[in-house]
């Protein structure tokens, strides 16, 4: 049975992820940003119990991080596979002829970029005791540089492609030790990141959340010489 730790579950596809992995008889320690458990959370563990451990874990902050890490190491001996999703969008609309707004831009990369930092660092000892070692950090294709079609989206953007720069530098560090880190960017979503329901999205969470545990199931995929980025369905993207 594999141990799955999640973060950013309040919703979307953090929310489809943790319920997708519980289905499929893992055991699930799920990262959540709100102070109190929400509704779904609630009825998770009513269904699967002592399966699910549900920490607050504010991935920005260190205090709130270091918290989640000594609860989780007292849930699990290891992690199989440590999924990095919790992220926010900031302004997408604003062009560099526009007023930037740099503390909502700072916040975003302290989000995206330093917060799966800081949750890998915590974690990662027990990342290394599983025989599984798999971390996944959800990216987009907007970190793409070498597929960069967009004049805006700067917090957002920039945020992912360092996070993919993280991605990289972390797989060189744990590859000897037979782990294995990559960037996966999950497709375009049916959720509420910009406020309102993309409804014209391409996938649901749910179904971004079985492509992404299914990608997860082969870890030995991604145990090569060099860091993958890839969308939901292992397809290779630029860096």
């Amino acid at each position: 049975m594999l141990t799955v730790c999640v973060t950013g579950t309040d919703r979307g596809l953090g929310l489809a992820l943790v319920r997708g992995w519980l289905e499929q008889g893992a055991s699930v320690i799920a990262g959540r940003y709100a102070a109190e458990e929400i509704e779904e959370h609630v009825a998770l563990r009513t269904i699967y119990g002592n399966k699910l451990l549900l920490v607050h874990m504010d991935v920005a902050s260190d205090t709130s991080v270091k918290a989640a890490a000594r609860s989780i190491e007292a849930f699990a001996d290891r992690i199989d596979v440590l999924i990095n999703n919790a992220a926010i969008l900031g302004d997408i609309t604003r062009t560099i002829e526009d007023e930037l707004d740099y503390e909502e831009m700072l916040r975003v990369y302290d989000v995206n970029a330093l917060g799966p930092l800081r949750v890998n660092g915590a974690l990662l000892p027990l990342v290394k005791r599983s025989a599984h070692k798999l971390i996944m950090n959800i990216s987009s294709e907007a970190g793409s540089v070498g597929d960069c079609w967009r004049n805006n989206w700067f917090a957002y953007a920039m945020s992912k492609s360092a996070l993919n720069m993280q991605t990289a530098l972390l797989h060189n560090h744990v590859k000897e030790a037979g782990a294995a880190v990559l960037s996966v960017h999950p497709g375009w979503i049916r959720t509420f990141m910009q406020g309102k329901l993309d409804a014209g999205a391409t996938y649901t969470p749910e179904e971004a959340a079985g492509h992404i545990i299914a990608l997860a199931r082969i870890p030995e995929r991604f145990r090569t010489d060099k860091p993958a980025y890839v969308d939901l369905l292992g397809k290779p993207l630029p860096w």
